[in-house]
């Protein structure tokens, strides 16, 4: 009988432990065995004692907070700070130096990020864009606030934004433009309502990093003066333009003159016949687009 009892053992013994796959468990469970303690009185007591604690350490944070963070893991290497600018952070999103903030139907500039550099706001309800929404924020490369419904911009909105170079106003509706930043290659402001006296006569004279200018589908009746030598590609479509000088991309006191950067100029849509004004182009490499006859 012993020697049959050992071997009995040793059989279910064996497949025991060859049976049980390495990497397979079951799922933990709280189960009332040899217990009398609920998971929830666990956690009452753990509550009471955070809070006991808390209360001791005589600190303002609240208990709800302190166990969110710890249950955060990501949360506890950010040091405590009093502008965490949290609430355009949730509304928008922040990466890496830029704020997306589209089609979330905002009505103003939110706070932002004094890191921000890239500001994308468009299709939103903005209305106005007042001086003290980027006084802080210097770092700004580039600013879109296309397809919003802007009427006023309030002076000196953009004259800290030295660093700013590409900005976009598109579909708004806009009636003048604000001064602008000095290093802008980019500006766009089709689709508002820009007539030529909303444009002041040196709008564009200092701008000689302006490389693209878009003020296509506004009511313009003339050429905007002054445009800097730096243009590239210039924009005047679908306007009122009536009349054209021959300063108004030349010099007429220069035969010789010839705009070397300028490659495209469209005046398509504008009432004006471009055929009887053929010296206002003589210092262009190619002729504008639009209606010759």
């Amino acid at each position: 009988m012993e020697t049959l009892q050992a071997t009995f053992f040793l059989f279910v013994f064996v497949p025991l432990v060859s049976s049980a796959p390495p990497l397979q468990q079951q799922p933990f469970q709280f189960d009332e065995y040899d217990t009398d303690v609920s998971v929830g009185s666990l956690i009452q007591q753990d509550y009471e004692m955070q809070s006991k604690d808390i209360i001791k350490d005589g600190t303002n944070v609240s208990l709800d907070t302190s166990l969110r963070l710890q249950g955060d893991d990501s949360q506890l290497d950010v040091p405590p700070t009093k502008d965490t600018n949290l609430p355009t952070c949730l509304l928008c999103v922040c990466l890496s130096g830029s704020v997306y903030c589209e089609e979330i139907d905002i009505e103003a500039v939110p706070p932002l990020p004094k890191e921000t550099a890239y500001l994308y706001a468009r299709f939103n309800k903005i209305k106005r864009i007042a001086a003290s929404d980027f006084a802080d924020i210097t770092t700004l490369r580039r600013i879109d606030f296309s397809g919003n419904r802007i009427e006023e911009i309030e002076d000196g909105a953009f004259s800290k934004l030295l660093l700013l170079e590409e900005l976009s106003l598109a579909e708004n509706r806009l009636v003048k433009l604000p001064v602008l930043p000095p290093k802008l290659t980019t500006f766009n402001a089709n689709q508002n309502r820009i007539k030529s006296r909303g444009i002041k006569a040196n709008a564009f004279k200092k701008l000689t990093n302006l490389a693209y200018l878009y003020l296509g589908h506004n009511a313009l009746e003339s050429v905007p003066l002054n445009l800097p030598e730096s243009l590239r590609i210039l924009h005047l479509q679908y306007n009122n333009i009536t009349t054209i000088t021959d300063d108004t991309f030349c010099k007429s006191n220069n035969t010789r003159y010839i705009r070397t950067r300028m490659d495209e100029i469209r005046m398509e849509g504008n009432p004006i016949v471009l055929a009887k004004h053929v010296n206002a182009f003589s210092c262009l490499r190619m002729l504008p687009v639009g209606t010759y006859y």
